[in-house]
């Protein structure tokens, strides 16, 4: 077996793909590449992944830093990795809507750059998995194609805007490296056990609603024809596994986005439904709602980013041909949103309490 370098650790969605390789026995090492400051709390996640007694297979710590040159690596390390390492997974990033652009930029951006310099050094790489967003698209609208990168009027956040200009740089090593790039829709927690890390993407709505249940009515927001897409944490795991081992998947860009989406009523429906017992009834004006998280104090209260609303009226699909054409010979389906609800709001209900679940609002 052959070894793997991975960013973005301790994150969420590299502890489920570690998980998740280990257990299909992938690799013989995972190194992965991990920040000064998150050193202790990257130990704690992989003694408790070693608990899976897949004691043939290590987990190995690489202390840098994305943003400097040569990833924050010593050079020793780097030659060590560029002997061992056939595959490299790039998942660090800035995830937050609400992201500072310099933040944003110095992250996304600036250590792709300075991941990819060091990523075209390893002469053995079978595959450079890096993980996009599927919404590089900004406020470009209808059928949103994987074969595209286009540049929109604009975008909806600097997170979106930083992640378009950082797959720019990984579009450009198509030509060099075997790339596979991986543009994920909104991610949730785990559709069985609805497990997570954090409460972000839809759950701001979740917060919002579980905050305000005590009001004789929840009324929805504005009216919405737009659909949202939303995917569990699983899926992502086992998708994007399946794709960096797919022949297939090389110098290709797949959506891991729902090929079946839900309208944004129909899931904040089933929020209010599942969080209160009753349906929403009645209705705000967007604008009006818009006005009100654009206040710090309501943010804070209702735990919901003002970022969020945009994505009520943003009309668009996403094409899923190349993941569709991939994943159907591994048999791996996206869960069914709404039948998972239950199982997410469950965890949510029993981690809410919680603040380091909560992104802190500004």
């Amino acid at each position: 077996m052959s070894s793997v370098l991975i960013t973005g650790f301790p994150g969420f969605l590299a502890k489920n793909i570690i998980c998740e390789l280990r257990q299909q026995k992938v690799f013989s090492t995972i190194y992965v590449l991990v920040l000064p400051a998150q050193l202790v709390k990257a130990d704690e996640v992989i003694q408790e992944i070693s608990k899976d007694n897949f004691n043939d297979q290590k987990v190995v710590i690489v202390e840098g830093d994305i943003t400097l040159p040569n990833a924050g690596m010593e050079i020793g390390i780097i030659e060590q990795l560029k002997e061992e390492v056939k595959y490299v997974w790039h998942l660090a990033a800035v995830y937050d809507l609400a992201v500072p652009k310099d933040i944003a930029w110095k992250v996304n951006v600036h250590g792709t750059d300075t991941f990819n310099q060091v990523v075209v050094q390893f002469p053995h790489l079978k595959r450079y998995m890096y993980f996009s967003t599927a919404y590089v698209a900004g406020k470009r609208e209808g059928v949103l194609y994987e074969t595209e990168l286009i540049r929109p009027s604009g975008f909806k956040n600097h997170y979106e805007e930083t992640k378009f200009e950082a797959e720019l740089l990984v579009e450009h090593l198509k030509e060099k490296i075997p790339v596979t790039i991986v543009r994920p829709g909104i991610v949730r927690g785990n559709s069985i056990t609805g497990e997570t890390i954090k409460f972000d993407g839809p759950y701001f709505f979740v917060n919002m609603i579980s905050n305000l249940k005590k009001l004789p009515i929840i009324p929805y927001l504005g009216k919405s024809t737009s659909f949202i897409n939303v995917v569990p944490s699983d899926y992502i795991t086992k998708a994007a596994i399946y794709c960096s081992l797919s022949e297939e998947a090389v110098s290709k860009t797949v959506h891991l986005t729902d090929p079946n989406p839900y309208p944004v009523e129909e899931i904040y429906r089933a929020f209010v439904k599942e969080l209160t017992g009753k349906y929403p009834k009645g209705r705000i004006p967007l604008s009006l709602a818009k006005v009100s998280v654009s206040l710090s104090s309501i943010r804070k209260f209702l735990q919901v980013e003002k970022e969020t609303l945009d994505y009520l009226t943003w009309q668009s699909s996403f094409d899923t041909t190349n993941s569709d054409s991939i994943l159907s010979k591994g048999n791996i389906n996206c869960p069914d949103f709404i039948e998972s609800i239950p199982s997410m709001i469950r965890f949510y209900n029993e981690h809410k309490a919680d603040k380091t679940f909560h992104i802190p609002i500004k």
